[in-house]
């Protein structure tokens, strides 16, 4: 038997979503602008500002100077190639996947957007859309009112039901996560804000 252990002395190959090119339809226009991301946050005065338009608008995000973008053209549709200068450096390493993922986002964001649902269960519990601000009425001795954030949609279709929609994926999941925090569902009754298919598990009471 041989007890020697083999070592490869070949290069160590990294797999990364990064690595994976972005396709995107004509109706979609990706621009790398030179433009300082911000001139007032100092954590983005050495990034430069990516511009995704699309049917349903348009995003902005920042890119970092390590990260290079290759755009390309086919016959009905546009990719761009996310990479890092070094890909062997820790933080390139991480913001690659991760920037690739960010931009991959804003394209669906201004072709299909993103959706939450909530869905309100308790009695007595209602949700209406009133001045553009979410009023929730949860069983408490007033109702509750949410400023709606610019850039986000949010109706109300029964009341019972909120649907919140926009560009942004993030922003469209901070504010359900910001509205479920009135009321979180509870195990014992389960009553609560639900989001989009949530569910959680009875809990029986204590006997005595």
């Amino acid at each position: 038997m041989n007890l020697v252990r083999q070592f490869s002395t070949t290069r160590r190959v990294l797999s990364h979503i990064g690595g994976a090119p972005i396709r995107y339809s004509s109706e979609v226009k990706i621009e790398h602008l030179p433009t300082q991301f911000s001139t007032t946050d100092a954590r983005f005065f050495n990034k430069t500002t990516l511009k995704v338009s699309g049917p349903l608008g348009h995003r902005l995000m920042p890119i970092e100077p390590f990260v290079k973008l290759q755009f390309s053209e086919h016959d009905r549709e546009s990719e761009v190639l996310v990479s890092v200068h070094d890909s062997q450096e820790k933080k390139q390493r991480q913001m690659w996947g991760t920037t690739r993922a960010l931009i991959n986002n804003c394209v669906i964001g201004v072709t299909e957007g993103f959706s939450a649902r909530l869905r309100l269960v308790g009695v007595g519990y209602r949700a209406a859309v009133e001045q553009g601000k979410l009023v929730l009425r949860l069983g408490y001795s007033h109702p509750i009112t949410v400023p709606i954030p610019e850039g986000l949609s949010v109706s109300a279709p029964v009341p019972t039901r909120v649907l919140i929609s926009g560009l942004d994926l993030q922003q469209v999941k901070l504010f359900a996560a910001k509205v479920r925090e009135w009321k979180k569902p509870e195990p014992y009754n389960q009553k609560g804000i639900f989001v989009n298919d949530e569910t959680i598990r009875k809990k029986e009471g204590k006997k005595k």
